[in-house]
């Protein structure tokens, strides 16, 4: 396998798994969510990611999830699975219930909390490799894993036979760009800004943003839609547009600044009358004041009423 064998690109956020208020999986929520991300035009999806709270979600109901992600979309756009875990037993075995469901690939980062050396992160992705049949992401996120992977061990990496992309969530964009530059031919990269760089990228082959959320729908497919289309002026206006959110709410490192990232996603969601619902513990929601913070970024880009 390599790029060529999936035909993932554009905007494909890692969503997020609505829970109860006390911390019960939301199937019917999870439904009517799938639908609006679906409607709004998304180029594919990722579940049980970080904005999914994967390490929150059991073995059991990560199966309900990828039967019921399966069940609505599986065919109809792509679909990302999530699958990071401390071993590679445990990612195979989350890869066996993807490829069971009919998702087109895994997501997989270095076992988190444990900071593996560049050794022993290549040794478990070519255990991961020889486990799982889909196609491989590797999921370069530094405030997940405190280990920002170099370019010459995301090079060793991509030679493995399943790895077909790299969702790079670096914050140091030199690096991103290096390894843009030296792996654009054998593996899709993922992790574009969405500004004018964004752009200058995705003319020069990178295939698009893996994010988070998907809060203001199809103006984040319209983004590439409108580079792919040669209408720069607009995809630099959808551009400009979440970069007013992500300046908002989060750290140049993609952490939250007054709360988790899910909570502020779900905060979002629930604000625009959609299917957010709450963060499962140990995360918890937002005070009031990180709600007004996110209404009053929705009011002043016009997506709820003040």
């Amino acid at each position: 396998m390599d790029r060529h064998s999936v035909q993932w690109r554009g905007y494909i956020p890692a969503i997020t798994t609505p829970f109860t208020g006390d911390g019960a999986l939301d199937l019917d929520a999870l439904d009517r969510l799938l639908g609006w991300l679906h409607q709004e035009g998304m180029h594919g999806i990722i579940i049980g990611g970080t904005q999914g709270e994967w390490f929150t979600i059991n073995q059991a109901e990560r199966k309900q999830l990828m039967q019921a992600v399966g069940r609505k979309l599986s065919g109809k756009i792509p679909l990302i699975a999530g699958c990071s875990g401390y071993t590679s037993q445990e990612v195979a075995a989350h890869a066996k219930l993807a490829a069971d469901h009919g998702f087109n690939g895994i997501l997989v980062t270095p076992p988190p909390y444990m900071v593996p050396t560049d050794r022993e992160i290549l040794a478990f992705y070519r255990e991961v490799n020889d486990q799982v049949s889909l196609p491989i992401c590797v999921y370069n996120w530094p405030p997940g894993t405190n280990v920002d992977m170099s370019l010459d061990l995301l090079q060793q990496i991509a030679e493995l036979s399943n790895v077909v992309a790299i969702k790079n969530s670096t914050a140091d964009l030199r690096h991103f760009v290096d390894v843009f530059f030296a792996l654009k031919d054998k593996v899709r990269v993922f992790g574009v800004p969405m500004n004018d760089l964004g752009i200058l990228l995705v003319q020069q082959g990178a295939d698009g943003t893996m994010g988070a959320g998907a809060v203001l729908g199809r103006e984040l497919p319209g983004y590439f839609n409108a580079i792919w289309d040669d209408d720069i002026p607009r995809a630099r206006r959808l551009g400009d547009r979440n970069e007013v959110l992500m300046r908002a709410w989060f750290n140049t490192d993609y952490t939250g600044r007054f709360g988790s990232a899910q909570a502020i996603f779900k905060a979002a969601l629930n604000e625009l009358g959609l299917p957010g619902g709450y963060p499962r513990r140990p995360l918890l929601p937002l005070e009031p004041e990180g709600v007004r913070v996110v209404r009053q970024t929705l009011v002043q880009l016009g997506k709820v009423s003040a």
